[in-house]
């Protein structure tokens, strides 16, 4: 039933993979794990699957039984047979793995960008200028710090901004674990992986660093805050990587396309298409909202870039849904969704009644 789903995320992630390590070659690069303090992939990956299991058993089990010992084994056992049947476990194992070998892969192409395309084809003086043409000569970072100063507002937007990072893995585990439908699970991390191989591709296309560290000038009045501290680090790591051959981290400086206002979007538009919640919703096109503030106010991206980074959350959103088997019509997805809450209604009612 999710075949086509699985084949697409088992081959997306083989082929960026390749496109990857043969990039590496070609530098003279090693291919390196950026989120390697659980040990390695082959111990880390079984980890966050077995993490997945008991975030979602010992809550429920501790909550329903009260603390009590006796209840504690029977509604354990009843999660397991109704809930984590072999379709969701394949579906949380493949989602995390392909995910995590994604967004590897991910974090090392941008890693060697600069060492693909010099710094003489960055075209971050052609995005200011473009800004500066839509604003009618006027920057928009200053209009933003004028408007909404840079006291208060400058930490609130950061940490706003700097949610994203737990965003991302809370989102993907959300979706895989406890999705009621499991196409939506399928819907949501492979649009996530289109997502992070587009944004790849936009760096290679456009190579950029952005207008905080080029013109760094304009952001001389915001107080320290964590954005500026992470950007001074991107800074430090990425001189790190530049001029040392034997440098065992990977850089994280690229402009174009926002991959912050992208994926903030395309979480919006999941939760909208299949979450019934209002409140999810409301918070999660105001994130949405928020973070592309976040991302010129601090000078992480042009204009330019955050309009490219909500074009590629479209396109990953469309194709991850036509490879989870969603059929988008002219009213929507809307009624599709219904229809799909009551396959999903009616197949754990089948589950529970069998077992």
């Amino acid at each position: 039933m999710y075949r086509r789903a699985q084949i697409f995320l088992v081959s997306s992630a083989l082929i960026f993979g390749l496109i990857a390590v043969v990039t590496a070659q070609i530098v003279d690069k090693r291919m390196l794990d950026p989120e390697g303090f659980l040990g390695p992939s082959w111990l880390r990956l079984p980890l966050l699957v077995g993490a997945a299991l008991l975030v979602d058993l010992v809550p429920r089990t501790l909550w329903k039984s009260k603390f009590k010992w006796k209840d504690m084994g029977p509604i354990f056992k009843d999660r397991v047979r109704t809930h984590w049947t072999r379709e969701r476990l394949t579906l949380v194992a493949l989602g995390i793995v392909c995910f995590y070998l994604v967004y590897v892969c991910y974090r090392n192409l941008k890693s060697f960008l600069p060492f693909v395309v010099p710094e003489t084809y960055e075209f971050d003086h052609e995005l200011h200028l473009i800004d500066k043409a839509v604003l009618f000569g006027a920057d928009p970072a200053i209009v933003l710090h004028d408007l909404l100063g840079t006291g208060w507002a400058a930490w609130f937007l950061s940490y706003i901004y700097m949610w994203f990072l737990p965003l991302v893995p809370f989102a993907v585990a959300g979706w895989l674990v406890w999705s009621r439908n499991l196409a939506y699970g399928y819907w949501f991390v492979s649009s996530q992986c289109i997502a992070w191989i587009l944004g790849t591709v936009s760096y290679y296309c456009l190579p950029t660093v952005g207008p905080g560290l080029q013109y760094p000038y304009l952001y001389a009045d915001l107080p320290e805050t964590p954005a500026s501290t992470l950007m001074e680090s991107l800074v430090f790591t990425r001189q790190h990587v530049l001029f040392d051959v034997d440098a065992n981290v990977v850089q994280s400086v690229g402009g174009f396309a926002s991959l912050h206002c992208g994926i903030t979007l395309l979480v919006a538009l999941m939760i909208q298409a299949t979450v019934k919640n209002k409140i999810a919703r409301w918070a999660g096109w105001i994130n949405f909202g928020i973070t592309v503030v976040a991302t010129v106010y601090f000078g992480w991206h042009y204009l330019a870039d955050d309009i490219a980074g909500c074009m590629i959350a479209l396109v990953a959103y469309y194709f991850g849904g036509l490879a989870a088997g969603q059929k988008f019509q002219r009213k929507g997805v809307r009624r599709l969704v219904a229809e799909s809450d009551e396959i999903a209604d009616r197949e754990s009612k089948v589950a529970h009644e069998l077992t």
